[in-house]
């Protein structure tokens, strides 16, 4: 197997809840760390959601391994930040059989 090419800086975030002044709490984002990776786009598509067209494209972004429960291990839930980008993270699993990358898949989705 070749080598992915690890040649886009993301930044690993995941999110966090703030308390509000009426008891409940919304929820924000905290970097946990760059990560190097490499990304490739998948097929796009447009569909409405509350009457505002989105653009949705799926990602593959590889990066390497981390061990469970390191901060530094993507999971579902969390994203990727590539300056005003953002991936959001939808499935992770070990890409090679000797567990050296990780697969991420992600999707953007942006209002057009």
């Amino acid at each position: 197997m070749k080598p992915p090419v690890l040649n886009r800086q993301l930044t690993l975030e995941d999110s966090y809840r703030v308390p509000d002044a009426a008891g409940g709490y919304s929820s924000d984002w905290q970097p946990l760390g760059q990560i190097w990776a490499q990304v490739i786009a998948g097929t796009g598509s447009e569909r409405a959601d509350n009457a505002l067209p989105l653009s949705r494209v799926p990602y593959r972004i590889t990066v390497r391994a981390a061990p469970f429960g390191s901060p530094a291990r993507p999971h579902a839930g969390q994203r990727f930040r590539e300056v005003e980008r953002i991936f959001a993270i939808t499935a992770v699993t070990e890409q090679d059989t000797a567990g050296r990358y990780l697969l991420c898949q992600a999707v953007e989705e942006v209002a057009v």
